[in-house]
Parts: structure tokens; sequence; C-alpha cells
């Protein structure tokens, strides 16, 4: 009974880990959209 209850803890901490890790680098991408579209109204507010 012990056994099963570990393996059951292990797997829910490998799920949340590699939940936390995918919304990150979702977090990223988006922020480097952000940094180039505000790259290009600059560069479009200079001409």
């Amino acid at each position: 009974m012990i056994t099963s209850f570990k393996r059951i803890v292990v797997l829910l901490c490998i799920t949340t880990l590699l939940a936390i890790v995918g919304m990150g680098c979702n977090t990223a991408h988006g922020f480097g959209k952000d940094v180039s579209n505000a790259g290009e109204g600059i560069q479009n507010g200079t001409k």
C-alpha cells in the first residue's frame, strides 16, 4: 500500500513539474512576441 501511494505522489510531482515547465515556455514565447511588437512600433514611429 505504501508503494502505490509513493508511486502516485511521484507521478503527481512529475506531472506538476511538466505543467510548470510548459507554462513557462508559453510565457517566454508570448514575451518574445510582445518585445518584437514593441520594436516594430518604435521603428514605425521613427519613419
